[in-house]
């Protein structure tokens, strides 16, 4: 059963940093397309960050959401079969529900195109 599983969320003051795991259950990374994706209350999911190995050789492909470029960063660990997403600089518009998805494809940013997604973790920034 394909199954992302994340972790690592909490709540941190602005300024600060958290790490989420994305460990795979089911499938391998070096297989599939991973997106980062969060969800504010009264907003719509949108799109983080996205990472693939596109020819499968380790070598990976990541996008980035503007408003997050400079401060997250995507990285996978093909040994451990696990994606994370290194959080810096973290504001308060940042709390939202972060979601682990995947799809046996390239990079897709629209959440529609994942077809398996993690439980969610709690991200909260706040002073």
């Amino acid at each position: 059963q394909v199954q992302p599983v994340e972790s690592g969320g909490g709540l941190v003051q602005p300024g600060g940093s958290l790490k989420l795991s994305c460990a795979a259950s089911g499938f391998t990374i070096d297989f599939a397309a991973i997106g980062w994706f969060r969800q504010a209350p009264g907003k719509e999911r949108e799109g983080v960050s996205f990472i693939s190995s596109g020819d499968h050789s380790g070598d990976y492909e990541t996008w980035y959401a503007d408003s997050v470029k400079g401060r997250f960063t995507v990285s996978g660990d093909s040994a451990k079969n696990t994606v994370y997403l290194q959080m810096n600089n973290l504001k308060p518009e940042d709390t939202a529900v972060y979601y682990c998805a995947t799809r046996f494809g390239a990079i897709a940013t629209q959440p529609t195109w994942y077809s398996h997604w993690g439980q969610g973790t709690q991200v909260t920034v706040s002073s």
